[in-house]
């Protein structure tokens, strides 16, 4: 699934090189932290949420099928300037 996600992210994205996905055990389920340039938020939350909902769909999708349970958060670090 971190391999799908990072595949996914970085295809989205202006700044590829910048997108990291770390999976993070909370309470018997994955959760699939997503960090990239601030800049690219907003092409992976969609208009209303539409692209983050269906990339959060895929991933439970493809853990179900390996009896596990997924999810993906957005981490928006704010950057000093």
């Amino acid at each position: 699934m971190q391999d799908f996600l990072d595949y996914v992210t970085k295809s989205l994205v202006q700044h590829p090189a910048a997108v990291s996905v770390t999976p993070v055990l909370r309470s018997g389920i994955t959760v699939y932290e997503l960090r990239m340039d601030p800049a690219d938020v907003g092409h992976i939350i969609g208009r209303q949420g539409a692209t983050i909902n269906a990339i959060r769909s895929l991933v439970q999708a493809g853990g179900a099928k390996r009896d596990l349970r997924c999810t993906v958060e957005i981490i928006e670090e704010k950057f000093a300037k």
